[in-house]
């Protein structure tokens, strides 16, 4: 019997001393400012982005290679890199955006899957949006997830995608894992789902 896959929650460690904080930025459309649209990044679609992207850091601090602004993953070239070399390309969009103080190439890093894979048996908690709570664009889908599991069975041959019905979380597999980890890329966090 062959082991299946273990797959992992991706996420920045928020505990790093001195390390900085990317903020999304504000869109000033007709004289008003509104929050970035970052709800897209979740939808598992290549996006077509019009104008530049600039991020402000705040609190400036210690540049990491991978880290979240609004849930949004931020990487340095060297994560393109990776996936280029690992073959992954296929299963992100990476979007150039500037940093505030930055030189070198920064992206968002979009995944373009997103699968129905959550072992709601195997959660600690799951709550659905239902009809009495009035929000019928969210319907049937997961309204919370506590001690997230994943049916490995579910997944195929991904390497990094997003949970249907739970797309703020962003999970990868053991083989990208190792490779982040043997890479040494700085500010990353790894949960097994």
């Amino acid at each position: 019997m062959m082991a299946q896959t273990k797959y992992y929650k991706l996420y920045d460690d928020k505990y790093i001393p001195g390390r900085w904080h990317v903020r999304m930025p504000l869109d000033d459309e007709e004289g008003r400012e509104e929050l970035f649209d970052v709800w897209r990044f979740n939808e598992g679609r290549v996006l077509n982005i019009e104008k530049p992207i600039h991020l402000s850091v705040k609190p400036a601090g210690i540049p990491i290679e991978f880290s979240h602004a609004l849930g949004i993953p931020i990487v340095h070239r060297r994560v393109v890199a990776l996936f280029e070399r690992l073959g992954l390309q296929k299963e992100v969009q990476f979007i150039p955006v500037e940093v505030e103080g930055q030189t070198e190439p920064w992206f968002i890093l979009n995944a373009l899957q997103v699968i129905r894979c959550i072992d709601d048996a195997r959660c600690e908690e799951v709550l659905y949006w239902l009809p009495e709570d009035n929000r019928p664009d969210v319907l049937g889908q997961y309204r919370n997830v506590r001690g997230l599991k994943v049916d490995p069975t579910k997944i195929g041959e991904a390497h990094i995608f997003r949970p249907w019905g739970w797309p703020v979380v962003l999970i990868v597999s053991e083989h990208l894992k190792r490779a982040l980890e043997e890479e040494g890329i700085t500010g990353i966090k790894f949960l097994e789902v």
